[in-house]
């Protein structure tokens, strides 16, 4: 097949051998051979593990880009100078339609994946292990697909009715399809998500898309629509049937892997996977902590010393004869290999913050209180609860956002939402501020950078297929 995105469809879709069950392997669930692929309970849970494995990828999705690339975009990064210059590209905002192929098939290999369930899923007897299968799937859908239109389509709140977001693709034989309108991705992600909330089981687990999950990812695209009762209501429900925003004294262990209290949905990768999230941030060896990115300095100076994500998130090192304000996040779990840990994708604090931001915003200040100073009485040792109101509520709450989802995939797409600009400090890469900024420290508001460019081979390759401008 000559065409790029049938290669992103079917050869990608092809399951590997090392890390999916090795039923997988006997055909590569696509519109050549799905008959004998699907027949049994196992063969359903079997191809829905071969989704999420989909997104453990070492160059881009959760085992990669998907989690650095938004931070990296945003202002709470710098590129460190005793490091290799990995990012750049994004870092400096110079991408172009030769830099994004990664991130875009990835994405619809993992739609494709859910669709090839979704097709057969006549073949499962009615009950609630058909109606499970069935969820998971529209949920990994609109997953993938709200992620991808974050990256490639303007922000919902500012797209005017014909502006362009992706093709939502709902066929595992449609190799040529059109890019839709923002509003039209977002009104079929919507419904997937909120079909997938009716026939999803809470026992799924957090290694797999859950009822509580799928609730607070609902929740996050009401948040991104700007629809604040509908997410304040989906966040009640996510809270209700999950409602950890994980305890003060288990939150270090999330991160090692050594507690899932306030996890909904992450993705869980192995030493064997051979993907190393935290690599992208830094390399630990004999010398110490080689740092690629570091805090911005500024943005660092916002954690409070009571606050724990501030002992969490950051280690500040030597490295050849320089401190750095290392990224911790991703150090890895206390046995295994450095830099492997599963990535979170949905947590209850994010849940909270958004019903916060939406009833703030819906002038319930008592309520957006309520929810904030809960957060942060798990977050900051001896903490006394704020009394803010009106506008000082609304920053105190989207301080919050930042410093809790600061490299987990978000702040890019905030300043997005918000219709902010990117604006870095002129502070240094050193951990007292001093040292070198060579990042650019602007783009603004509507930027035409907001979008990425969609990957060239698929524009010259699918007729239906319409450039972002400014590329």
């Amino acid at each position: 097949m000559k065409k790029y995105f049938k290669y992103t469809l079917f050869a990608l879709a092809l399951f590997s051998a090392a890390s999916c069950d090795k039923n997988l392997n006997l055909f590569p669930y696509n519109a050549l051979e799905t008959t004998t692929a699907f027949q049994t309970p196992v063969d359903f849970e079997n191809a829905a593990k071969g989704a999420y494995q989909g997104m453990v990828q070492s160059t881009s999705y959760f085992g990669g880009d998907w989690i650095l690339v938004p931070d990296i975009l945003a202002d709470n990064l710098l590129t460190a100078s005793a490091g290799r210059g990995t990012g750049l590209t994004f870092h400096n905002w110079i991408y172009n339609s030769n830099t994004t192929t990664s991130i875009y098939a990835d994405g619809y290999r993992v739609i494709r994946r859910a669709n090839a369930i979704l097709e057969n899923i006549g073949k499962l007897s009615d009950g609630a292990v058909k109606d499970n299968a069935r969820a998971e799937a529209l949920a990994i859908r609109a997953l993938a697909h709200f992620d991808m239109v974050r990256y490639f389509g303007r922000a919902y709140t500012q797209a005017a009715d014909g502006d362009l977001g992706i093709p939502y693709v709902t066929t595992t034989a449609d190799a040529s399809p059109a890019r839709e309108t923002v509003k039209s991705n977002y009104d079929k992600i919507v419904a997937d998500f909120v079909e997938a909330e009716k026939g999803i089981k809470l026992s799924n687990g957090v290694g797999r898309l859950n009822k509580g999950a799928v609730q607070g990812l609902l929740a996050r695209a009401y948040l991104y629509r700007g629809e604040w009762q509908n997410c304040v209501d989906a966040s009640t429900r996510c809270l209700t049937t999950s409602p950890s925003v994980t305890s003060l004294a288990n939150f270090p262990a999330v991160w090692k892997d050594a507690s899932n209290d306030g996890v909904l949905f992450k993705v869980l990768i192995t030493d064997k996977d051979g993907v190393q999230v935290g690599v992208n941030y830094s390399q630990t060896g004999a010398s110490g902590v080689r740092p690629e990115f570091i805090a911005d300095f500024d943005f660092f100076k916002k954690y409070d010393s009571t606050d724990v994500r501030k002992k969490t998130y950051f280690l500040t090192s030597a490295f050849s004869g320089a401190t750095y304000n290392n990224i911790a996040k991703y150090f890895g779990r206390a046995t295994g290999n450095a830099n492997v840990d599963d990535v979170k994708v949905i947590r209850g604090a994010e849940v909270i913050l958004s019903r916060a931001e939406s009833n703030a915003r819906l002038n319930k200040n008592v309520e957006a209180l309520a929810d904030l100073n809960a957060l942060r009485a798990q977050r900051y040792a001896g903490f006394v609860a704020g009394t803010e109101t009106g506008q000082a509520l609304l920053d105190a709450i989207l301080l919050q956002r930042r410093l809790e989802l600061a490299f987990e995939g978000h702040r890019f797409f905030d300043l997005k939402r918000l219709n902010l600009p990117v604006i870095r400090s002129t502070a240094g890469d050193k951990s007292d501020g001093t040292g070198v900024n060579n990042a650019m420290k602007t783009l603004p508001a509507g930027d035409p950078r907001f979008q990425l460019p969609l990957p060239q081979q698929e524009v010259n390759a699918n007729p239906n297929i319409v450039q972002n401008p400014g590329y």
